[in-house]
């Protein structure tokens, strides 16, 4: 029987220090390969040299497409790319987005679940809404060990606590001892092969860059009244997904959380392109009713007044929905 020689981390907002102190105490003799993905832009720099710069005595490498996995070896995303394990090479996949970034934490525990089951080691760190959880959850189905930061130790404590949410967490430790509980946990037998569930294999696919149609899809998910923000398409509802997930036909993945996010945006902006329109409309009424009085329509321009007055109050009515939006809180202290 193998060790758990693959470990994959995943972090977000405030995952920087955690990171750090957990590559600082790995051991030169780590007899397990490490995977990271940052939520990072697509033109991020800098990334390799802050991580390598604290890994401590194991080197770092950007992954490529090709690489072999090889124990006491740090491999990082590259920038727009996700990263995936198949067998035992690194594949860099070109897939639609998860959670709107790309690379995804969740895609690099997928594959990692599909092609190693329980020799894996899930580990996610601090980061804004649940990104991470399905993937976690995914490692756990397959028998991997899932490990995250305690929410209390944290600077953004959401991703851990949805994770906590999602599936039952074998660890839950502060960020300064994970290190030294990873380089035991690496030394640990895997446990028993277990099956893959047929949906964990099609979002490999997906973040690999496979097309999957509408056939493909409805074998995991299910059609909803809801629309992708990327391309426009209509969303399917992930059956048994914990959390509650999203894909389109295209293949763009969401969680619920990351869906009401990207909607409200959304909304937001809407409702200030109707808001420019309606005052636009108020403005013009108004210059037609000033016309009506300079040429003598005293009843038209009256018709007009009246239907600028309409628009301001309908304008000023969208203002509020708008300032409400931005902070609810407090309107709703002010009611």
């Amino acid at each position: 029987m193998s060790n758990r020689d693959i470990i994959v981390i995943g972090g977000s907002a405030g995952a920087t220090a955690p990171l750090k102190q957990i590559l600082g105490r790995l051991p030169a003799d780590l007899p397990a390969a490490v995977f990271i993905v940052l939520h990072i832009p697509a033109q991020g720099i800098g990334i390799l040299s802050a991580v390598a710069s604290n890994a401590g005595p194991l080197p770092v490498r950007q992954a490529e497409s090709g690489m072999k996995i090889e124990p006491g070896q740090i491999y990082l995303a590259a920038p727009d790319h996700h990263l995936l394990l198949s067998g035992n090479q690194v594949f860099l996949g070109r897939g639609p987005r998860e959670n709107m970034v790309r690379p995804a934490i969740d895609a690099l525990f997928r594959s990692a679940a599909l092609s190693h089951g329980p020799r894996v080691i899930g580990v996610l760190l601090s980061g804004l809404l649940s990104d991470g959880a399905a993937g976690l959850n995914a490692i756990k189905r397959c028998g991997g060990m899932t490990v995250v930061q305690d929410p209390m130790d944290a600077i953004s404590d959401e991703m851990p606590r949805r994770a906590m949410e999602a599936t039952t967490v074998d660890l839950c430790v502060p960020g300064a001892t994970m290190g030294d509980v990873l380089s035991e946990l690496v030394r640990e037998q895997a446990g028993a092969v277990l099956p893959i569930p047929p949906e964990i294999r099609l979002e490999v696919e997906i973040a690999a860059g496979d097309r999957i149609g509408s056939d493909k899809l409805l074998t995991v998910a299910d059609p909803v009244a809801l629309t992708c923000p990327g391309c426009g398409g209509v969303l399917s509802e992930v059956k048994e997904s914990r959390p509650m997930r999203f894909r389109c036909q295209v293949g763009h993945g969401y969680t619920v959380d990351a869906l009401a996010k990207e909607q409200e945006g959304r909304v937001d902006e809407a409702l200030r392109v109707a808001l420019r329109i309606i005052e636009e409309r108020a403005e013009l009424v108004h210059r037609m009713a000033a016309d009506g009085r300079r040429s003598g329509r005293l009843a038209v321009a009256e018709m007009y007044e009246a239907r600028a007055a309409e628009y301001r109050e309908y304008a000023d009515m969208i203002r509020r929905v708008v300032l409400q939006s931005l902070d609810p809180a407090v309107h709703k202290r002010e009611a």
